[in-house]
């Protein structure tokens, strides 16, 4: 959502030659647009970062600044993808992701929450620069309030649309899932039609299951009880 700050010439010029040391370099992103924004945001980190918790491959984060000046300059060229997901690196807490301290790596998925402001850009240049420098392979953009959704995969170095299915979901190369909203929210599916579940989402699930079990169990416990009162015999008096 970032663009580099205006300066005087003299002060850009001092900024310019300056190559900031491996650990200095900040994330430099703004406020998000709302809390609708933040919500969808923390809910698709939250949600990858669950359904791969057992693996130590990935980095995935949103609203952090990606520096990529080849010049290797805070200063020069970054950009600060609402969402996005690396892989094939380690995974750790990061300050920001500067590309040359991390093998030359960009993200292998973005996701964009379109707004007002910023509808035209993400459309627009960020896609531009996604596709021309990131070479991201995946790009989404996620409007979380009408909820327009649309996505793009990197074929021959030009994005090309992703076709949904017929429930209007879209498949991700990268991520091994479907995007679909769901609820008004933009989720994750598995490859089966599955939705990728928060922790407490799983654990709610179980408690279900385990509660219908239970209930299963008095019935058939009931019901066993009726018949052996039919045949004469009192239940109370087996145990």
């Amino acid at each position: 959502m970032s663009q580099p700050l205006a300066t005087t010439p003299s002060l850009q010029a001092v900024t310019e030659s300056i190559i900031f040391p491996p650990g200095d370099i900040y994330s430099d992103e703004p406020p998000l647009e709302s809390d609708l924004h933040r919500e969808q945001i923390d809910l698709l980190i939250r949600l990858i970062k669950w359904w791969w918790r057992d693996r130590q491959d990935f980095y995935a984060t949103g609203n952090l600044t990606i520096y990529f000046s080849p010049n290797q300059k805070k200063s020069a060229e970054f950009r600060g993808p609402d969402f996005f997901v690396v892989l094939d690196t380690e995974k750790k807490d990061r300050k920001s992701w500067v590309v040359w301290q991390e093998n030359g790596k960009y993200p292998n998925v973005i996701i964009e929450m379109l707004s007002d402001s910023t509808a035209s850009v993400d459309k627009g240049l960020k896609k531009q620069i996604y596709q021309n420098t990131f070479r991201t392979p995946d790009y989404f953009w996620f409007d979380p309030n009408n909820l327009e959704l649309q996505g793009f995969h990197l074929l021959d170095g030009q994005y090309q649309d992703l076709v949904p299915t017929e429930s209007g979901w879209l498949w991700s190369q990268q991520l091994g899932l479907y995007l679909a909203v769901y609820l008004g929210k933009l989720r994750f599916f598995t490859p089966d039609g599955q939705l990728v579940m928060l922790p407490e989402d799983e654990a709610n699930q179980q408690l279900q299951q385990a509660n219908q079990q239970l209930e299963q169990e008095r019935q058939r416990a009931t019901i066993l009880a009726e018949r052996l009162r039919a045949a004469g015999i009192d239940p109370e008096q087996i145990f």
